[in-house]
């Protein structure tokens, strides 16, 4: 797919058509392009944050969870943001489109943690990938799911730039194993 000198798709294509690779190069050239600019003097001092600082970010998406407010969870993303969603096959790259994923996900009153994860900062930026379980209070369900957040520094504040997240594949239902008695049953059913 040919893209412009912005990244965006080129022709009638929104960005909600955008391929995840297509997004995963618009956020690394977005890096890209802040770092350079930090480096020629051009960027906003004060960006520097640690590992637990970024830890403490996803806690404050959490507890914006926590509240059942979407908007309260959206305003956590950056202007211009890339969410993949979990459990939707539509990118949301705007405070609408975040809103309105979580105006359905809240129902189900989801509270995360951390299993496993790992933090990598940049100049400007933040990544925190790893594991996470959702406990939903709807329910009591528990679904574990692959993360990764991009968090950027915008107006001051750090927002989630990227997230993406999709469940385990082995949390998938595969199915049963059959037993070999099973096998003879279905067997005989055919034959």
């Amino acid at each position: 797919t040919a893209l412009n000198k912005n990244f965006a798709p080129i022709g009638s294509r929104s960005a909600t058509d955008a391929s995840s690779t297509e997004l995963g190069l618009f956020f690394m050239n977005t890096m890209k392009r802040r770092s350079e600019a930090k480096k020629a003097g051009n960027a906003k001092t004060g960006d520097a944050i640690t590992e637990k600082e970024v830890r403490a970010l996803f806690d404050l998406w959490n507890s914006a969870l926590a509240t059942g407010d979407s908007r309260i969870v959206a305003n956590r993303y950056a202007k211009n943001p890339v969410l993949l969603p979990t459990v939707s096959d539509e990118p949301r790259t705007d405070f609408d489109s975040v809103k309105d994923y979580f105006d359905s996900f809240l129902l189900k009153k989801p509270q995360g943690k951390i299993l496993d994860g790992q933090i990598h900062i940049g100049d400007g930026w933040a990544s925190d990938m790893g594991i996470y379980e959702f406990t939903m209070g709807a329910t009591g369900d528990k679904v574990k799911a692959r993360y990764t957040y991009n968090y950027i520094k915008e107006d001051g504040i750090w927002k989630i730039q990227h997230h993406h997240s999709s469940v385990l594949p082995e949390e998938v239902a595969m199915g049963k194993a059959i037993t070999e008695d099973g096998v003879r049953g279905l067997f005989s059913l055919w034959n």
